[in-house]
């Protein structure tokens, strides 16, 4: 098979991917994945873009949706291709078996570039394959990977593309990723036609994941920025009347502007950013309760627990069980 040094650079030449997707990915990021060169092949006229779909062990997928992704085999498949992206969503540490992370390390030398999409990310780092690169995964779990695998660079970008290793943050960055593909081998008006059939455009790597909320034209600036702060400082949260005066109001203005806009106070707010983090973490993590009661500025696991069951009608302890 002959192989270019990178498969993001100006090519007539058809290109092969194979997709390991894992069980509990989603269907969103596949189609991300996929439908961008399914319709820059229909603007070009020719199955330019080629592609096969395997699984871990070669049965069709359960996707988060409740749908079966059908396979054309198991890793195996995947032999033949220019480049190999692992697509992984929940339960990516139960799903991605010792096995499978053996077979992808020594299958990896075989293709010219490998990526990850979602928690593909931390399926490559377990295997070794991120090792020296800089890459990206969800928003959710930028400080975990950073934290669990410190010769990765972690990058909070929508995608990242570093030498022969690729990674995007979830389904909308795959898409990005994708037309970024597109645009490096065929140019930027197939790129442009390709973001057009799917009524949208193409962001930049280095965009972050997540929009600041100051961007939200539908709420007062004011209001934005002072939940852009809450969200910046989950771990320590600032009074409302700090987060008042740091933005030139008094404490009863900031009440009511987030009265007329979020219908909520500040307090409440804040409060609802922070358990809504905590429960992320408490269903996508093993991290002990202590732990995710810090990272999301309260002083126990106590206090997470009674606040958790005050808001959700549930001990935080339910999701785990």
């Amino acid at each position: 098979m002959s192989k270019t040094a990178t498969i993001f650079a100006a090519s007539q030449q058809p290109l092969t991917l194979a997709l390991l997707v894992l069980p509990q990915a989603s269907i969103l990021e596949v189609a991300s994945t996929l439908d961008p060169l399914r319709s820059a092949n229909r603007h070009l006229g020719s199955n330019t873009y080629r592609w096969r779909v395997v699984t871990p062990n070669g049965q069709a997928a359960p996707l988060t949706c409740g749908i079966e992704l059908p396979a054309m085999g198991a890793l195996a498949e995947a032999e033949g291709a220019e480049a190999l992206i692992v697509i992984a969503g929940f339960r990516q540490s139960e799903v991605a078996t010792a096995p499978l992370i053996r077979d992808l390390s020594r299958l990896a030398p075989r293709f010219t570039a490998i990526g990850g999409i979602d928690a593909g990310a931390w399926v490559l780092a377990r295997a070794g394959l991120l090792n020296g690169h800089r890459a990206t995964v969800h928003w959710e779990d930028l400080e975990d990977l950073s934290a669990a695998h410190p010769e990765i660079e972690v990058l909070p970008d929508r995608y990242v593309i570093d030498r022969t290793r690729f990674t995007a943050g979830g389904a909308a960055p795959a898409a990005d990723l994708m037309l970024h593909l597109i645009q490096s081998r065929h140019g930027a008006g197939l790129a442009r036609q390709v973001a057009a059939s799917f009524i949208t455009t193409p962001r930049p790597a280095s965009e972050p994941q997540r929009s600041p909320t100051a961007r939200d034209k539908r709420l007062d600036p004011r209001v934005a920025q002072a939940v852009e702060q809450m969200e910046a400082n989950l771990d320590t949260p600032e009074a409302s009347a700090d987060i008042a005066r740091n933005l030139g109001l008094s404490p009863r203005r900031l009440e009511q502007l987030f009265r007329e806009n979020l219908d909520t106070t500040p307090a409440a707010f804040g409060l609802g950013l922070r358990l809504a983090a905590a429960r992320r973490m408490i269903t996508d993590t093993k991290h002990p309760l202590a732990e995710v009661a810090l990272r999301c500025g309260f002083s126990s696991a106590s206090s997470l627990s009674r606040a958790f069951h005050a808001k959700f009608a549930r001990p935080p302890s339910s999701l785990r069980r």
